[in-house]
């Protein structure tokens, strides 16, 4: 009877019998590396969503309602068919407001702001005019709260909206 050949156990260059050691590679797979980058990504929107400017928040609040309110009276203006303005107001004890003159008694538009420490300043007029031509002039709003600033304006044709935000300290008269 012929010799049979002896294989170490343990050699894996038999093929008969594979090495039942497993070889670990060290690092992550695709899937959990994209789901730790896709929880970063929500982390940070969170935390910058809170990290946001409260004044900034309140001021913009306050020029979309100031808009709102502009083209209410401005639409009431063209439809009585009376000169209508807005004009900013600070009282005596710096609380800021507004009134439109020109409309009916009967209007029930707000005179005052949201929040306190807003003030609205024209530059270079001392009313906005709303009508009653359905064309008005360009005109500018430039809204203040703390040390932030907001520019509302219209091209005279479209409605009032905002067109930029200052960063920067606002440099008041």
């Amino acid at each position: 009877m012929p010799a049979k050949a002896a294989v170490p156990r343990g050699d894996s260059s038999n093929p008969a019998k594979p090495d039942r050691r497993r070889s670990h590679s060290a690092g992550f797979t695709l899937i959990e590396l994209m789901v730790v980058v896709a929880l970063i990504a929500i982390a940070s929107a969170v935390a910058s969503l809170a990290l946001r400017d409260p004044a900034a928040t309140r001021l913009e609040h306050e020029a979309a309602r100031l808009a709102a309110l502009l083209e209410a009276a401005r639409s009431e203006a063209r439809a009585i068919g009376l000169a209508v303005s807005w004009v900013p107001l600070v009282d005596p004890n710096g609380v800021g407001g507004f009134r439109f003159v020109g409309l009916p008694a009967s209007s029930e538009l707000p005179t005052r702001w949201l929040g306190q420490g807003v003030s609205a300043e024209l530059p270079g007029a001392r009313a906005v005019l709303l009508g009653p031509e359905p064309l008005i002039g360009a005109q500018r709003i430039v809204l203040h709260l703390d040390d932030q600033s907001l520019i509302l304006a219209t091209d005279g044709l479209g409605p009032f909206s905002v067109v930029s935000s200052e960063a920067a300290p606002a440099a008041r008269p």
